[in-house]
C-alpha cells in the first residue's frame, strides 16, 4: 500500500519548493490544481500532494507532520524557519521520553520538528 498525504494550500507550487526543501524531496509530477513531491532515489517517505484550493487555513490541523530529524531539533528548527517556517513553541516539549518543536509551515499547517 502506498501512503500519499495531501495538504490544502493558496499556493501549491510555493507550498511543495518548501516542502522539496525542508525534506530533500524532489517536484514530482502534477497538473491543473495540484503539485506534488516524493523522496529522491532509493529514499523512503510518503508522495505529499499539494491541492490549491480557495478556503483559506481556518482552525488548528487535525493532522500533521511529525518530521523525525534526529537529535539536533534547534539546528533543524533554524533550517526550516530560514525556508520560511515560523517557530511556534518558544521550547523544545517534553513528554514520554520524546522531544518536539512545534512550527508552521509557510501557509500556517503545523509540523513538528522531532528528536529521535
Amino acid at each position: 500500500m502506498e501512503v500519499q498525504v495531501n495538504i490544502d494550500c493558496a499556493d501549491a507550487d510555493a507550498l511543495r519548493d518548501f516542502y522539496c526543501k525542508a525534506l530533500g524531496y524532489e517536484a514530482a509530477s502534477g497538473g491543473g490544481q495540484y503539485r506534488s513531491c516524493v523522496p529522491v532515489g532509493d529514499a523512503r517517505g510518503p508522495k505529499l500532494v499539494f491541492q490549491q484550493v480557495s478556503e483559506s487555513k481556518r482552525v488548528k490541523n487535525r493532522v500533521h507532520l511529525d518530521l523525525v530529524v534526529g537529535a539536533d531539533i534547534e539546528g533543524a528548527a533554524a533550517r526550516f524557519v530560514a525556508l520560511g517556517a515560523t517557530r511556534i513553541s518558544a521550547q523544545p516539549l517534553r513528554e514520554q521520553g520524546c522531544s518536539w518543536i512545534v512550527m508552521a509551515d509557510p501557509e500556517g499547517n503545523e509540523i513538528c520538528i522531532c528528536e529521535n
